[in-house]
């Protein structure tokens, strides 16, 4: 298994990579679903935008808890460890949230993660805090103290295909914003619809499903 390392990143003033920027615009963004979303699987649903670019983009849901919650379960279930080695687990392993991070692959494990981890060809780096990895040797890691110091495992993940996503948008199927790390990382669910609305300043009894974009 790789040692973690620390990102690299450079940038360049290029036409090719300003149009870049602008086709990932929503990399490293939270959606907020609408009061309107007419597809019931993103009801008051806040996802994380990992990819973003002309052919599509690709998000995990943060606030829908996965049917197995419990992280050792799902070391013992993988084999990452053996039932014998669940008691001296970290604590850091043993709070790691499981979520339900969309329908598409719902047996596939996506971990977002504190940007201080990495693996050579394994790791994704979103944005300068957060970093995706879809392998098992983050689990392992994790499960012997040596993981990122925020993390949560998410099972599935959201997709759209080109222009779907923008198109849902233009019609008032999501909002937009910056992530905050505390509702990407943190463990109560069930507020992160509502913090993420208020993080765009927006009461949500005062939101109608017709409300337009600035």
């Amino acid at each position: 298994m790789s040692e973690p390392q620390k990102k690299q990143g450079s940038a360049t003033g290029s036409p090719e990579n300003t149009e870049l920027r602008e086709h990932r615009f929503l990399e490293g963004q939270m959606l907020v679903a609408m009061p309107g979303m007419e597809d019931e699987r993103f009801a008051r649903s806040v996802v994380y935008i990992c990819a973003h670019s002309a052919d599509g983009a690709m998000g995990i849901m943060l606030n829908k808890p996965a049917r197995v919650r419990n992280f050792p379960d799902l070391l013992e279930q993988l084999k990452v460890i053996a039932p014998k080695e669940r008691i001296s687990l970290p604590a850091a392993a043993k709070e790691v949230q499981v979520l339900s991070g969309g329908p598409v692959q719902t047996d596939r494990g996506f971990v977002l993660h504190s940007a201080d981890f990495f693996l050579d060809n394994s790791t994704l780096p979103i944005d300068d805090g957060v970093s995706l990895t879809a392998t098992v040797d983050i689990l392992r890691a994790i499960a012997a103290g040596n993981g990122p110091d925020r993390a949560v495992l998410a099972l599935g993940y959201a997709c759209w295909d080109a222009g779907q996503l923008e198109n849902e948008i233009q019609h008032n199927g999501w909002l937009h914003c910056p992530a905050d790390p505390g509702i990407l990382f943190d463990h109560d669910l069930d507020t992160k619809y509502l913090r993420a609305l208020r993080s765009l300043g927006i009461d949500l009894a005062s939101l109608s499903s017709s409300a337009g974009h600035a």
